[in-house]
């Protein structure tokens, strides 16, 4: 008798550890899923960035995001951005950031985002991309953006604005 009421509360205790266990996402957490980046996650109202190039500035708003937020607390960083294929700056920053990376369907010129936890990248040419990004913010006005980066490395100004 003894052994059979065992029995049943080590089934039941198994059974309830089953059901109430949760899988292990550490391992999921560094796969990229296809969304649309386009549609940008919620902006910090009244967070601006200021983004120096040489004369010309931009104020770009910062989305409302854990890695966007720990950018901004790295303000103010001035970079020396690389060019890379006609169509973006990259720069490292001084320390990594927590990234939720995923592939966009489009790329805009203006986009600001990371290319894995310590490379920030400023796109200035739209294009299409396979490739995975953490999206922290937007210029607001592109216009003369192209001119000012122009098409060697160049030194950008981030701060808050």
């Amino acid at each position: 008798m003894k052994k059979s009421i065992l029995s049943i509360l080590l089934f039941l205790s198994i059974t309830v550890c089953f059901a109430t266990c949760k899988p292990n996402k550490q391992n999921l957490e560094f796969q990229s899923e296809k969304v649309n980046m386009n549609e940008d996650p919620k902006p910090i109202i009244g967070n601006k960035v200021k983004i120096n190039i040489g004369e010309k500035t931009f104020i770009a708003t910062i989305l409302d995001n854990e890695t966007a937020k720990a950018f901004s607390g790295l303000l103010p960083l001035t970079l020396e951005m690389n060019e890379l294929n006609s169509n973006e700056k990259y720069g490292q920053l001084p320390k990594n950031l927590t990234i939720k990376a995923s592939v966009p369907t489009k790329i805009e010129s203006g986009d600001l985002m990371m290319y894995g936890p310590s490379t920030l990248v400023l796109f200035y040419k739209s294009f299409s991309t396979s490739y995975s990004y953490t999206k922290i913010g937007k210029i607001d006005n592109v216009n003369g953006l192209v001119e000012s980066l122009g098409k060697a490395n160049v030194k950008v100004q981030f701060n808050l604005y």
